[in-house]
């Protein structure tokens, strides 16, 4: 795969004829920007590197002297402390790499930290459109695999290269001192082994990549079907075999390509084995030689042998370290490519508080788009790629022109959910969205509390566009309660306390009553401690609709929005839930997608919606006496309502 353009391209630009990427300066500037605050733990390791790198060379010279001097001389003093100098060595760099493993820990989980951090921020900052183009178990595999990988360059590829180089200049150094013929003649073999060991380190840097791709499918498999919801779904119609061939099949590709990444690296190992096998036997032959025509001392060429074996290892790793090192960096790759993902929905420079809110909602002349592109992406990589491609365009078509005009969709980019909508509801008001499914009547909930911005128009509150409204603020003041309630796996006491942190349990216990459900969470041996599990699935349907009422009673917001959606409940829960919404619609301005025929009624103003229109607005009798869209939805969907009154 390809990156072209801008974006991630301009750090990585992918190299057809090689088959690796090429990394920049760019990427590189970027990925420092994560070890910087790291820097002084780094160079205290580097230190580490050069002083364990040193005492290790110290070794073959202890043994030529144990040959060539005490043996020899029947020095007892000296193989003492020849004795007790092979001891002291392993020893002190043990403990010296007891403290680098501390510091480069140190560095590698910082980085670790600091990157999930920037990531899982960057996407709660993504708008809706963002969650509902994506799997959560691909978000998933970046927070988790990616990141990981991506520390790994940091705190053991790029360790491990300033290592080798570190080895190899100091142990070259010494073989020369020692005998540069029998350097020359180690140094000679190893071009015969550079291309085979290159084209494998390639293969390993592609293989690197599949292997994160198939495990974030295969992580999206798992999310999608081990979620209670997904779960239900996979029982009630009898997936459950079809699910486990699904899961089969992706972890099939996993474990092949873990395969296939495990012979690659023993071919490379191999390759590394047989140039140090084939170098040490032409060392020693050679050497022999010397030592018979009494050129050479035994002691030398046993620590001449020594040195060679340190000297391949790092030479063959560097021989490859720029398609190593940009192998390493495919995870920062992953992590950069959703960090590069325009975030749709922020606050603006002037944005400013929302203080006192008297609840005032207009809609002015409201168009909104879905992108067909939306329909069509699948995986992060296709819509980091889009999102970069169209940022700019994007922006001029969401956003609001230099002289305050709306940008017009592409007809053969978007489709119409919304168009030319416009309503006021006045402080206090209740208003109730009616219209047969589609219509648009979600996508105008979405839009309040700023999950979508408009494509075009305007979204006023007490005359201040939403564009203008700090993002905070202005979720401060909306309450909303949607059709399907979700719930934490925790306590019912840490659910309602999502809505307001510092709330007593005064104001708890007063929230829950306000929703009818107080004497049913007292009944429980837990209470409030009580743990709901996952999504609330230990609760009923209406169980869980009177927390997520109580937790927007604790909330208290101005404006609430919310989709009264009773229909699937029993006639107790219902009537439990219908006397709650009366309490909590007291005094706010409330926006509320209606299904009862009692909350028309109650309603100031009835907003009826038609393909993305509003066709009719008015009270009920009004919209009846019209004989339009309203008395036809009347008398084929509310009439019969066992609570006309």
């Amino acid at each position: 795969m390809g990156f072209h353009g801008g974006g991630w391209g301009a750090f990585i630009r992918y190299d057809e004829k090689q088959d690796h990427p090429a990394v920049s300066r760019e990427l590189l500037t970027r990925v420092w920007d994560y070890a910087r605050p790291y820097r002084a733990a780094i160079t205290q390791m580097l230190f580490t590197i050069l002083l364990t790198s040193g005492i290790s060379l110290i070794s073959p010279l202890l043994y030529r002297d144990l040959i060539d001097n005490a043996l020899p001389n029947h020095n007892l003093m000296r193989l003492n402390w020849l004795a007790l100098g092979m001891i002291a060595i392993p020893l002190t760099n043990g403990v010296i790499g007891v403290w680098q493993r501390r510091l480069n820990s140190a560095i590698g989980e910082g980085v670790i930290f600091d990157l999930r951090r920037a990531l899982y921020g960057h996407l709660q900052r993504m708008s809706l459109r963002f969650f509902t183009r994506t799997r959560t178990g691909e978000v998933m595999s970046r927070l988790n695999n990616d990141v990981i990988g991506a520390q790994r360059a940091i705190s053991s590829t790029l360790v491990e290269m300033i290592s080798n180089v570190v080895t190899l200049v100091a142990t070259l150094s010494i073989m020369f001192a020692l005998e540069w013929r029998l350097t020359l003649l180690g140094l000679v073999i190893l071009p015969l082994f550079l291309f085979p060991a290159r084209h494998i380190a390639r293969r390993l840097r592609v293989l690197s990549r599949r292997s994160m791709e198939y495990n974030a499918e295969m992580n999206a498999t798992m999310n999608e079907t081990l979620n209670i919801s997904g779960a239900i779904l996979v029982k009630l119609f009898g997936r459950e075999y079809s699910e486990q061939e699904r899961f089969g099949r992706d972890a099939e590709q996993v474990k092949e390509i873990g395969i296939q990444s495990a012979v690659t690296m023993r071919w490379l190992f191999m390759l590394l084995g047989t140039i140090s096998a084939v170098g040490t036997a032409m060392v020693f032959w050679v050497g022999g030689h010397l030592v018979l025509r009494g050129e050479f001392t035994i002691g030398t060429i046993v620590a001449f042998g020594s040195y060679l074996s340190q000297m391949y290892s790092p030479l063959m790793s560097l021989t490859n370290a720029q398609v190593e090192f940009a192998r390493s960096l495919v995870s920062f790759e992953r992590v950069f490519e959703v960090l590069d993902i325009p975030v749709e929905i922020r606050d603006s420079a002037e944005a400013k508080e929302l203080d006192s809110v008297a609840g005032k909602i207009e809609f002015c002349g409201v168009s909104f788009a879905y992108q067909r592109s939306e329909e069509e992406d699948i995986g992060l990589e296709d819509i980091a790629r889009f999102d970069r491609h169209n940022a700019g365009v994007a922006h001029l078509k969401r956003g609001r022109k230099d002289n305050g005009e709306q940008a017009q969709p592409d007809s053969q980019e978007e489709r119409w959910a919304l168009q030319d909508v416009s309503f006021t509801i006045e402080p206090g008001q209740l208003a109730a969205l009616v219209g047969a499914s589609g219509a648009g009547k979600t996508t105008i909930t979405y839009l309040i509390p700023r999950l979508y911005d408009p494509t075009k128009g305007r979204i006023l509150i007490d005359g201040s566009d939403l564009r203008d409204i700090s993002l905070k603020s202005l979720t401060a003041n909306i309450g909303m309660v949607t059709q399907e309630t979700y719930l934490f796996y925790d306590t019912i006491r840490a659910n309602l306390l999502y809505a307001r942190q510092d709330a007593s349990d005064g104001e708890i216990v007063s929230a829950a009553k306000a929703a009818n459900i107080h004497d049913y969470i007292a009944s429980l041996p837990d209470g409030y401690g009580t743990v709901v599990g996952e999504r609330g699935y230990r609760l009923s349907g209406g169980e869980r609709q009177r927390i997520a009422l109580a937790r927007v009673f604790l909330k208290d917001p101005q404006v609430l929005v919310l989709d009264e959606a009773t229909s699937h409940l029993d006639s107790v829960s219902e009537a439990l839930i219908q006397s709650a919404l009366q309490e909590i619609l007291q005094g706010r301005t409330s926006l509320v997608i209606a299904h009862r025929l009692s909350t028309i009624l109650a309603a100031d103003k009835i907003l009826v919606l038609d393909e993305g229109r509003i066709v009719e607005q008015g009270t009920h009798m009004e919209l009846r006496e019209k004989g339009g869209v309203y008395a036809n939805l009347y008398e084929t969907q509310y009439e019969n309502q066992s609570n006309v009154g």
